[in-house]
């Protein structure tokens, strides 16, 4: 028995202030549109945390500082890869803010954060960003549905 598997890496990257404020990207992606936090693909041999600095300038023109790894999200794609997220977050951060061919990214307060529509799972996915107790969104699929948990 093979202990390799076919994986796609990625990343996502809370970042927040002092005054109780997130970055948020409205995705223009028509597969996964909404609000959700800037991050992409970590690219070959790259690190995982420079991947998600490097996403997230490219997504936002801010350079992160210090971010820390908080969770997971992982399912299997239909191809049967693994799909891993890698959930960071980090309130250290300098540069000027742009949006990008991605979608448009803009500081609102945490409290109205779900004014806007968001992306599908997001916020289970802010669940684990949040909750110290919480480290992974896992999907799976039982009697051909998709169900998740919180672990």
């Amino acid at each position: 028995m093979s202990r390799s598997e076919k994986v796609i890496i990625t990343n996502m990257c809370m970042v927040y202030d002092d005054k109780g404020n997130v970055l948020v990207q409205n995705r223009l992606n028509p597969n996964w549109p909404g609000i959700t936090f800037p991050g992409g693909h970590v690219n070959d041999k790259e690190s995982f945390s420079e991947s998600v600095i490097r996403e997230v300038y490219e997504e936002t023109g801010l350079t992160i500082e210090s971010p820390k790894l908080c969770g997971i999200k992982q399912f299997q794609t239909a191809e049967n890869e693994r799909y891993i997220v890698l959930l960071y977050k980090t309130k250290l951060f300098k540069g000027n803010l742009k949006s990008s061919s991605e979608g448009e990214v803009f500081w609102t307060s945490r409290e109205k954060l779900f004014d806007y529509k968001v992306a599908n799972d997001f916020e289970k996915m802010l669940q684990v960003f949040e909750d110290d107790e919480l480290c992974e969104l896992y999907y799976y699929n039982k009697d051909e549905t998709l169900h998740s948990k919180l672990l």
